[in-house]
């Protein structure tokens, strides 16, 4: 079954998620996107634009930014044409095959502070908006007082942390039948506000996603549950999350060179930080007995190195067998993978859209790709299922389709996809793609 249509079955169990037959799912997708953040909070795609997601880069799934203040503007009062409007993209979703995570996103804080999105004013003191004075570089707008006031809030105001949960019921009742929905992140980047970078996550963040995810999951039982790490995780401090008392859980952190993310570019001697962040990251996922996704990595695709950036992120992430999501699919010169004019930037695609496994039947062992050479590889053990791996092979790497080595199985090449069937179970299995 090269194409998933539901999402009732998956949990997460082992460290991946496992979809209903028993196979493990890597999730490899865009963030969409980053108009979704301001006004009328929706882009350009139609859905053809999302159809392309799967057909020409090979992806099969999108983390769908959400807005509290797209979805309450009012307190209690929530915009139904705005959820009208997310059912016709998950629609969309669906129909290409897409697993969509929601994501409900902030950054610094709400639009009550300049160049901010998230929170609708209404959860914060207009005097804080007033006072407020953005920094140069938008994220030090985090560290103006009346940001940090506002987050203490959030953090310490059980009536404010009900409401955020609401509307995030309101969502889930909304979209729970909804086959493309995968799961939920419940808030991006959570930043500390005022609270100690030891008490933080231990005092307040888990309380907070220990009382969001219930609210959550009395509408949609099945959701997976995306729950990221404090910001200050983007960097290096580790987290002290602890293990959920609810299963289900993808990690979720996000992964960025912060020297890149000055406007630097990319020194390809960072190459070994970022692998060896990814493997702290893993470290980190198994801990909460969880799975390891990145919910955002990306860079500015006109700086220096940006090729060599991103293909030392997913070398990382295949390195520690994980899922991401590149932020974004938009229409910029910025971190958008089109141009303005809607063109692909063909450098950046070319990184992106590559093989990888979207669904093992068996336990993986490693997984690579040789971007030069062409040449990627795959080593399971088959076990507890005779249904299919599917492995991802965008025509772009293999014009005309792969030749594919089996060792241990046999393949039939499928459009841009490779469907694997093991021999034998508890064998170990090596699959080779090639250019030909």
């Amino acid at each position: 079954d090269p194409t998933p249509t539901a999402t009732p079955g998956m949990r997460v169990e082992g460290g991946f998620i496992r979809d209903a037959l028993n196979r493990e799912v890597i999730l490899r997708g865009l963030n969409f996107s980053g108009d979704h953040k301001v006004p009328p909070y929706f882009d350009f795609h139609t859905q053809p634009d999302v159809t392309r997601m799967r057909d020409d880069w090979g992806f099969n799934s999108m983390r769908f930014v959400l807005e509290w203040v797209a979805l309450e503007p009012q307190r209690g009062a929530y915009d139904r044409d705005y959820l009208a409007a997310v059912r016709q993209r998950l629609d969309w979703a669906h129909a290409a095959g897409l697993h969509v995570v929601l994501d409900m996103h902030q950054d610094v804080y709400g639009p009550g502070f300049l160049g901010g999105n998230g929170a609708p004013l209404w959860t914060c003191d207009a005097s804080r908006y007033a006072a407020f004075v953005p920094a140069a570089q938008w994220f030090l707008s985090y560290l103006d007082p009346n940001v940090t006031a506002c987050f203490d809030d959030l953090w310490n105001t059980i009536a404010l942390q009900d409401a955020f949960a609401a509307a995030w019921a309101v969502v889930a009742a909304e979209f729970a039948d909804h086959p493309a929905v995968l799961g939920f992140d419940v808030l991006n980047e959570p930043y500390l506000g005022s609270a100690s970078l030891d008490g933080f996550e231990r005092d307040l963040l888990q309380p907070f996603y220990e009382r969001v995810v219930p609210a959550v999951r009395a509408h949609a039982p099945h959701w997976l549950a995306f729950l990221e790490p404090s910001s200050m995780r983007n960097l290096g401090w580790p987290t002290t999350l602890s293990p959920f008392p609810f299963g289900d859980v993808v990690y979720a952190p996000h992964s960025y060179d912060n020297e890149a993310e000055q406007g630097m570019g990319f020194d390809p001697a960072r190459r070994q930080a970022i692998l060896d962040n990814m493997a702290a990251l893993a470290t980190e996922a198994r801990a909460l007995d969880a799975a390891l996704w990145i919910g955002e990595y990306g860079g500015q695709t006109s700086h220096a190195g940006i090729v060599e950036y991103m293909t030392a992120e997913l070398d990382a992430a295949d390195a520690q067998l994980a899922g991401t999501s590149y932020w974004h699919y938009g229409r910029d010169e910025g971190y958008g993978v089109l141009h303005e004019d809607g063109t692909e930037k063909a450098d950046v695609l070319g990184v992106l859209s590559r093989p990888y496994p979207q669904r093992i039947a068996g336990t993986p062992t490693v997984w690579s790709f040789d971007s030069v050479g062409g040449v990627f590889e795959l080593r399971f053990t088959a076990a507890g299922t005779a249904a299919p791996t599917v492995v991802s092979a965008p025509e772009r790497h293999y014009p005309g389709g792969p030749r594919v080595e089996c060792v241990g199985c046999t393949a039939v090449v499928e459009g841009n996809q490779v469907l694997v069937t093991a021999t034998s179970q508890g064998a170990p299995v090596t699959v080779r793609l090639l250019r030909r």
